[in-house]
């Protein structure tokens, strides 16, 4: 069964790439292609959150958000080996999808309006007073621990679902299709069409911030 679209696809591993590449050039002082990558992350930003409302069954929040007692549910299984029929997100993760993209909005909102008080400032940061800007320097450091933080809690999660659950959550991720009972309902899919404008409208809002850096 098709459960992740292309799209949703592309944009996962497109992030994954783009956060690799903010850390790398942080660390070695290349802050113009860091300045790339945060406007790539942010165009896919856009695109996701337009693809969690109007985007494939999966994709979308209302689909995969659960109450924080679904949850908790889901998290007393999580050492207990059982069949996979999960279809999409399961209800805790959703709730880690939801706080990673928080807090990628976050860090890349604060870069763009932060400086580092030697060479390096974001593209906003001449639209607000110093003082702003300091603050939300201090709070785009500050984040991009707690975000490395998620992404390793994201990633240790993935690693108990194969070794403890044998449940692998990364194929279906990479094909798109994973198997599940014919019983089961296929997810709708959305318009390729429409993830492309979503796509293309992240980068015209990146691209008009770049310009008026």
């Amino acid at each position: 069964m098709r459960v992740w679209d292309a799209p949703i696809r592309l944009f996962h591993w497109s992030l994954a790439a783009l956060v690799a590449g903010c850390y790398a050039t942080q660390r070695l002082y290349w802050m113009e292609l860091h300045a790339l990558c945060g406007y790539g992350v942010l165009a896919l930003l856009v695109f996701r959150v337009a693809w969690g409302f109007f985007g494939s069954e999966t994709a979308r929040f209302a689909r995969f958000l659960a109450g924080p007692r679904a949850a908790i549910a889901h998290l007393v299984r999580l050492f207990r080996r059982e069949p996979d029929l999960q279809i999409g997100h399961n209800a805790a993760g959703g709730w880690m999808v939801i706080a990673l993209l928080a807090l990628l909005v976050g860090e890349t909102v604060s870069g763009l309006f932060s400086n580092d008080d030697i060479a390096a400032a974001g593209p906003l940061a001449k639209y607000v007073t110093k003082s702003t800007s300091d603050l939300l320097s201090g709070l785009h450091d500050r984040g991009w621990d707690i975000l490395l933080g998620a992404i390793g809690l994201h990633v240790l999660a993935i690693m108990v679902y194969a070794v403890v659950k044998r449940q692998d959550l990364v194929r279906p991720m990479i094909t798109g299709k994973k198997r599940l009972p014919a019983t089961l309902r296929p997810p709708r899919q959305a318009s390729p069409a429409l993830a492309a404008a979503f796509l293309t409208a992240g980068l015209a809002l990146a691209a008009a911030i770049a310009w008026l850096a």
